[in-house]
């Protein structure tokens, strides 16, 4: 995530800012432009750039509810900007606990938007195709006809994705994560992953990409099912850790591209992250990076973010906490992160994906 600045006083803001502290304007993130504007207001729904009246938005309906701060052109036909429109089913905006679980979803489901908006990753709705478009399903828990709690389940099924609500609590997230063993698990980690199937739909299924991923990833055609039971029962196979960048990607050749797009995020918006606030440890052989969202290369990408990821453990260590990043980049790993970074790279430079 880059640092933005408010284009009235240059005071720099970040990605979810409202307002900016120094001048005090609302502040509208706006997609079109991955830009960050501040806003006077003409009446309760129009708004207009500080210094140019001539731009004029709306904010994005779910803004009624404080969670959004996206904008979209004055005339736009649409209510919803291009994150909240793909969402169905949402927590009741009626009670306080609704909203706060709503609030963090939508939050993180808009950093993996703008990771999208950067690569030009064409993400149509269901209205604009009826049979693959992305939705969002955020479930709640429901209660059996024992009174015994059934978690809703997370997952994606032809571009349909669920997200179970209760984990947007730190809390309950945090006992799935112990019980499920995993190092990482993030809100943000959820969209990353189960976003990376229907790319894996879009691009490789639909992208004439087969062959190439098979020979990397794996047959896909094994059956799933069997291949969850197995991981489920036994756990994942020795040596894992030389092969898959988490425990999960072993299941099966799906999950193993769904992590690796997870994590190819993961590493590219957190290296413009750690570039805008000029934390940067390359190696002093290597050329600087440059724009992260611009590079196909997973070892050259690798060779920013190994170094980074050192420090950060070590900076966390020395506050006495967890490891910040819990994982190692293997060669074969790194080869699963070209792919993905090249798919990306070329569905941009192609202009559709």
């Amino acid at each position: 995530m880059k640092l933005f600045e408010c284009d009235h006083c240059g005071q720099a803001v970040y990605f979810d800012n409202e307002v900016c502290v120094a001048c005090g304007h609302r502040l509208g993130f706006d997609p079109a432009t991955v830009a960050m504007y501040a806003l006077k207001t003409e009446d309760a729904q129009t708004w207009h750039k500080a210094d140019d009246p001539a731009v004029r938005f709306r904010f994005c309906t779910n803004a009624q509810f404080n969670v959004c701060n996206w904008l979209l052109p004055e005339g736009s036909d649409e209510a919803f900007c291009p994150s909240c429109r793909h969402n169905n089913l949402i927590p009741d905006t009626a009670t306080e606990i609704g909203r706060n679980r709503f609030a963090r979803i939508v939050a993180a489901e808009r950093h993996l938007f703008y990771s999208l908006l950067r690569w030009g990753v064409d993400t149509p709705t269901r209205a604009e195709d009826p049979e693959n478009g992305l939705v969002f399903d955020f479930l709640e828990d429901t209660i059996d006809q024992n009174g015994n709690l059934q978690p809703a389940m997370t997952g994606h099924d032809n571009g349909v994705i669920s997200l179970r609500v209760a984990e947007a609590d730190d809390v309950t997230r945090e006992i799935a994560r112990k019980q499920m063993n995993e190092p990482y698990r993030t809100l943000l980690g959820h969209f990353r992953h189960e976003v990376g199937h229907y790319i894996w739909d879009r691009l490789v299924y639909r992208g004439d990409r087969l062959s190439e991923y098979r020979e990397i990833f794996g047959d896909e055609r094994e059956d799933y099912q069997a291949a969850l039971q197995r991981h489920y029962e036994n756990g994942p196979p020795q040596g894992w850790q030389d092969n898959f960048v988490s425990a999960y990607a072993s299941t099966h050749p799906w999950e193993d591209f769904a992590e690796s797009f997870a994590h190819a995020l993961h590493i590219v918006d957190t290296l413009e992250t750690a570039r805008a606030f000029g934390l940067v440890v390359d190696d002093a052989n290597l050329a600087p990076l440059g724009d992260p969202y611009k590079c196909a290369s997973g070892k050259r990408l690798a060779d920013s973010w190994v170094p980074l990821t050192i420090a950060m453990n070590a900076i966390h260590k020395s506050m006495g906490q967890q490891d910040f990043y819990p994982f190692v980049l293997t060669p074969e790993i790194i080869r699963k992160l070209d792919f993905v970074f090249t798919l990306l790279i070329v569905q941009q430079d192609d202009g559709h994906a």
